[in-house]
């Protein structure tokens, strides 16, 4: 099964960032499951039109907080639940960079949880 990750280079957000936030998504919500091999970075980087450097950052990043492990002969694999950091860690590290981005554009608390509710509301029917 190919793996669904897409780059949009008009974002604003840096690639290695979307890679790497699509495919942490993709293990929490069980789309990639534990011992699931990724593909390997030069292929990767070829399917996502990026430069392998940039995908070689995102596995370091991963492996380097337990998403996944590298093993020479196994290639890049997805780890076991219990290696990886728990939801409300992931929550309150979002939270962290949601907050200090509404405080870098200037918003108070209450536009910012505004912000959130309204983005809540709109989630597709079957977003996690």
């Amino acid at each position: 099964m190919p793996l669904k990750v897409v780059v949009d280079a008009d974002s604003g957000i840096a690639p290695w960032r979307q890679v790497h936030d699509q495919l942490i998504r993709l293990i929490t919500t069980g789309a990639l499951a534990p011992g699931t091999r990724l593909p390997p970075i030069r292929q990767l980087a070829r399917d996502l039109a990026l430069a392998s450097g940039t995908v070689a950052r995102v596995y370091r990043e991963l492996e380097a907080n337990g998403w996944v492990r590298t093993a020479r002969a196994k290639g890049t694999v997805v780890t076991d639940a219990g290696d990886r950091p728990d939801k409300a860690a992931l929550l309150r590290a979002a939270a962290v960079e949601y907050a200090r981005t509404a405080h870098d554009l200037g918003v108070d608390a209450e536009t910012a949880l505004a912000a959130v509710n309204s983005a809540w509301s709109a989630r597709e029917p079957g977003d996690a």
